[in-house]
């Protein structure tokens, strides 16, 4: 059976949208759903369907939003060892490794994450987002390793969409890039959209995108004159948009080390130490690790944080570095 919201504009609001006047007007569903449902044309204003979320009210309007009985997941099972940091009834939280993908999609629809998860507890997902996606509150990318957060039912999803839209997770990354940035410490603060060569790519918009904010710093420099200048780089977020660290990274002129799709061409490099040289070019990875998870529990408040050890094969890189630069 489908749920509805059924609401009458009593007060003379005007200029207030209606995406807004619903939320405030009802506690058991995200703000983020409601723009979600409203795109979706499950929105009658005055027996009309409405798909703008930014639509104005009015006094006197009816309006009804369609709540619709979350689709079935429809997903084949995946037996594979997921890392699991912590659970409990509502979330779980997931060390994930680099060369698995979040969700299916793009020709990849059996061997994710989400079919992990399918296989792991099928029963005790969230599914009030898109069917392909039961438990997914927030993405990295399938080459990034490090921390997730995977909802474990509805209300526990709507609470953390709600931190992540708030901005209030702490999200705490770890990256090795060419160079060293200038200056060594900052932020960046640009606007991100999807690129217009290259519809799978993102790139710095100059007048249209989404407001994109990355505070970094330095944590180490490697350098002398045989090899080449790497940085061993914090990025804390204040924004997570599509790809926004590697974006950053590249607009800085500072490309993450193994990453495909955000590099420059390199000058061909003399001298290099062989062995150091070997252990760069075989990471078949980004160097990008989501380090630091912090929230508050969806449920109980109570403040929550998880730290992530960089994987072996990254720590390898930075042991190889280390020996080659003293």
């Amino acid at each position: 059976m489908k749920n509805s919201i059924k609401l009458i504009v009593k007060d003379n609001l005007k200029g207030h949208r209606v995406d807004q006047f619903i939320k405030k007007n009802t506690e058991k569903i995200s703000r983020n759903r409601i723009k979600n449902l409203i795109i979706k044309n499950k929105l009658k204003i005055n027996e009309i369907t409405i798909k703008d979320p930014s639509k104005k009210i009015h006094l006197g309007d009816k309006i009804y939003l369609e709540i619709p009985k979350p689709e079935k997941i429809s997903l084949k099972p995946y037996d594979y060892k997921l890392n699991i940091l912590y659970g409990d009834k509502d979330l779980i939280i997931i060390n994930k490794e680099a060369g698995i993908s979040m969700h299916p999609g793009a020709g990849d629809y059996e061997k994710t994450l989400v079919n992990a998860l399918i296989n792991y507890d099928k029963k005790n997902l969230s599914n009030i987002g898109d069917e392909l996606r039961p438990g997914i509150v927030h993405r990295i990318d399938k080459d990034t390793s490090g921390l997730i957060i995977i909802a474990k039912n509805n209300i526990s999803h709507d609470n953390l969409s709600r931190q992540f839209k708030l901005h209030s997770v702490n999200r705490i990354y770890q990256t090795l890039i060419w160079g060293k940035l200038r200056p060594q410490k900052g932020k960046i603060e640009t606007l991100i959209t999807r690129s217009s060569k290259n519809r799978q790519l993102m790139e710095v918009g100059i007048k249209k995108g989404k407001k994109a904010i990355t505070n970094y710093k330095t944590l180490e420099v490697f350098e002398n004159n045989k090899t080449p200048t790497f940085s061993l780089v914090e990025c804390k977020l204040e924004t997570g948009r599509t790809h926004q660290i590697r974006v950053h990274m590249s607009y800085k002129g500072n490309n993450i080390l193994g990453d495909k799709k955000y590099k420059k061409k390199f000058k061909k490099i003399k001298n290099i130490d062989p062995d150091l040289k070997k252990t760069l070019t075989n990471l078949n990875r980004q160097f990008l690790h989501a380090k630091v998870i912090g929230f508050n529990h969806p449920i109980t408040g109570k403040k929550m944080e998880f730290n992530s050890n960089l994987p072996k094969d990254l720590e390898i890189v930075l042991k190889k570095l280390r020996n080659t630069y003293k």
